[in-house]
């Protein structure tokens, strides 16, 4: 424990001699908030018609009353603050929950289910999440020649949307549905015509996983260009 401070104050204009471990600032704090409550409870009606002992009472329950107020109010913000927590504690459980939900949810079709499919005279799969098939599965649809999609084309209109709203901040515009709507139809078929020329094999097949890799790779390649990375 330090040396104490001895400070001299004025109270009620009157000078007094504070003594503490506080340092200065803080014991001249002190005084300040006295003088202010005296200001402040001499406003008042009551306080007029009181002898000085009755107005030191009546000047501690003010102040007595103002501890117990902040007092409480601290305690809420207290509570609040662990209620808070709480909250964000069971919002981390519930995302990982979801994130375990999501990873199970991948990978959806095994070749099982492929299997099962193509004998059920399945033409077309359209994936509409992040590699629901399975390598093997993806290996069957390409060997029956059907129809088949990666997430990475048929499912690119949220990656694409969210590529929109970023584009309206920037130049600092507001489309309306109906034009985002047309927008995001462009890169859908863009993104089938790319599919189409990249991934259309001799027989005439086309294997939209090859072309959206191809699609993709030279989109990266010519902005890295355009950028002189590379």
């Amino acid at each position: 424990m330090g040396r104490k401070n001895d400070t001299e104050v004025i109270i009620k204009n009157k000078r007094y001699r504070l003594s503490g471990f506080e340092n200065e600032e803080y014991l001249q704090r002190i005084a300040g908030f006295l003088n202010n409550k005296f200001a402040e409870i001499k406003k008042q009606d009551i306080y007029k018609n009181l002898d000085s002992e009755m107005r030191a009472i009546f000047l501690e329950i003010n102040l007595v009353d103002e501890y117990f107020k902040m007092k409480n109010k601290y305690e809420e913000s207290e509570a609040d603050s662990e209620s808070k927590s709480n909250e964000i504690y069971s919002m981390k459980h519930e995302i990982m929950s979801l994130q375990s939900k999501l990873e199970i949810a991948q990978n959806e079709i095994e070749k099982p289910d492929a299997e099962h499919l193509l004998s059920n005279g399945c033409w077309c799969v359209a994936e509409g999440a992040n590699m629901p098939s399975t390598p093997e599965a993806i290996a069957l649809f390409q060997q029956a020649k059907i129809l088949y999609s990666p997430g990475k084309a048929s499912n690119a209109g949220g990656v694409a949307t969210s590529g929109l709203e970023m584009t309206q901040n920037s130049i600092r515009q507001r489309w309306t549905a109906e034009e985002v709507d047309e927008h995001l139809h462009r890169i859908m078929a863009d993104i089938h015509e790319a599919c189409l020329r990249y991934g259309t094999q001799e027989d005439g097949y086309v294997n939209y996983v090859r072309g959206a890799n191809i699609a993709g790779f030279i989109k990266v390649a010519n902005a890295m260009v355009e950028q002189g990375v590379v």
